[in-house]
């Protein structure tokens, strides 16, 4: 109707002005900038528009944006919680076991396969190499992707969701994490503070933003050093290649070893100060006292872990054991890593300093993401995790019924986050602009290295 279109207008109108001005607020401590030129959903034409924004360039835009005067206000947790069915939270040994049990066999019939037909000779002839290397590569692939479904479910034991004693829990989940080389005590306790400071600028943890300080550039955006010297020299794609393959090979170990992607604070809310907050000493400024001893114990499984594999090397050599085991351990990791890194990051996704974050706006902040096949795999990890971020506790075969209660909910006030990109495309996008944070207060925002001017063309000016 014309009334219909003229309010259609005049919302239209409205946004545009709210997103002029939110985008002129200037940069600093209270307040950076939100990249992106937003495009009114209502005036897009597929199924999932109406609460999706776009930006002019066709990428995905959260609805929310906290620096809007007209933001809607935040529903409590328990408000969230009371339209999702209470049923979605029962837990059920049976029904996690079987997971475990089909993940097995999955696992069993690729190294079955890989067996059957593959040999870990190095092959003399060019043919047969080429066949030797891509088969080889194909089921460090599928290993990996299948070891990701153990290492989710091991994930769920160390939140309390996978049944309902605790201790059942722990004895699997320390099995199958400490089996792919996961201390599982110190990484239960460091995730568990991950999902209680979402987006929290200093005291979150895990991919938590570098600031421009940081990344080597001066308060005038000079580079002085560091990434963004290494961004100039090598320029944008390189550079987005250099952070996809920091993030996918090197960033697991690096953060095991606290040398990467660690929070700011120790466990006691100290700043680190530079100090080493690792996931194997007991005595690591990342625990309290009264975890020194699971620390130790987890520490003891890897070591344990590694002496094993160390005595298959001895028997049968480094490459039947790169072969078999370290080339699925690799793309386990990198899966691992790419969800933590997707469904928290985008540059229209606002990080919180302490003075603005509250539990609600930083789990509010996660993303659904869409990853066809491989939610098979990954129990459905990366496209429910705003439900799994929202309440931990909660069962992953229950969590698909849980997000369609939470997206009627969210999605009408703008508080839903779902990326429709795949994930490739999302990974690639996010390497490119999410680079660094003004500073660690109040409400920000990624911004892209890409965006700063080169030292050549200061020196012009």
């Amino acid at each position: 109707t014309i009334t219909e279109q003229i309010q259609r207008r005049c919302s239209h109108f409205t946004e545009s002005y709210h997103y002029i001005r939110r985008n002129n607020m200037g940069g600093g401590g209270e307040a950076s900038t939100r990249p992106g030129n937003a495009v009114d959903p209502s005036t897009k034409s597929t199924a999932t528009a109406k609460f999706n924004y776009v930006t002019k360039d066709g990428h995905w835009q959260s609805a929310y944006n906290p620096l809007d005067p007209n933001a809607p206000e935040l529903p409590s947790k328990g408000q969230i919680k009371a339209v999702i069915p209470k049923e979605c939270f029962q837990r059920s040994y049976l029904h996690s076991m079987w997971f475990v049990a089909r993940d097995t066999a999955l696992a069993a019939a690729c190294a079955y396969i890989a067996h059957s037909t593959l040999s870990t000779d190095l092959p003399s002839e060019p043919m047969e190499a080429l066949t030797w290397f891509f088969g080889w590569n194909a089921y460090a692939f599928w290993m990996g992707c299948i070891l990701t479904g153990h290492w989710v479910l091991a994930h769920e034991c160390g939140h309390g969701a996978f049944s309902p004693s605790q201790t059942f829990n722990d004895f699997w989940g320390f099995i199958m994490h400490q089996a792919l080389l996961v201390p599982y005590f110190a990484w239960q306790y460091t995730h568990a503070k991950h999902h209680r400071r979402t987006n929290n600028t200093v005291d979150g943890e895990s991919h938590v933003p570098n600031t421009r300080e940081e990344m080597g550039l001066s308060d005038k955006l000079e580079r002085e050093g560091g990434y963004a010297a290494i961004h100039e020299a090598i320029g944008d794609g390189p550079f987005a290649m250099l952070q996809v393959f920091a993030h996918l090979v090197l960033g697991w170990p690096l953060y095991l070893m606290g040398l990467a992607s660690t929070g700011r604070l120790a466990q006691d809310g100290s700043e680190l100060g530079g100090a080493i907050a690792d996931h194997f000493r007991p005595s690591s400024k990342m625990f309290p006292a009264k975890m020194r001893f699971k620390i130790a114990v987890s520490t003891l499984g890897v070591v344990a872990a590694w002496a094993g594999l160390a005595y298959l090397v001895k028997e049968h050599g480094v490459l039947p054991v790169c072969l078999w085991y370290l080339g699925p351990l690799l793309w386990n990791q990198a899966w691992l890593v790419l969800y933590t890194w997707l469904q928290h990051n985008d540059p229209s996704v606002p990080h919180y300093g302490p003075d603005e974050w509250t539990w609600v706006r930083g789990v509010l902040s996660t993303i659904d993401r869409p990853y066809g096949i491989f939610d098979f795999f990954h129990h459905k990890i990366g496209s429910t995790h705003v439900a799994h971020h929202l309440f931990h506790e909660m069962p992953f075969y229950k969590a698909d019924v849980a997000t369609a209660a939470l997206k009627e909910y969210l999605e009408p006030m703008g508080l839903y986050n779902y990326d429709p990109t795949p994930w490739y495309m999302a990974m690639w996008r996010v390497a490119r602009t999410c680079h660094y944070m003004d500073s660690t207060e109040g409400i920000q925002y990624y911004k892209s290295l890409e965006d700063v001017p080169l030292s050549k063309d200061l020196k012009k000016d």
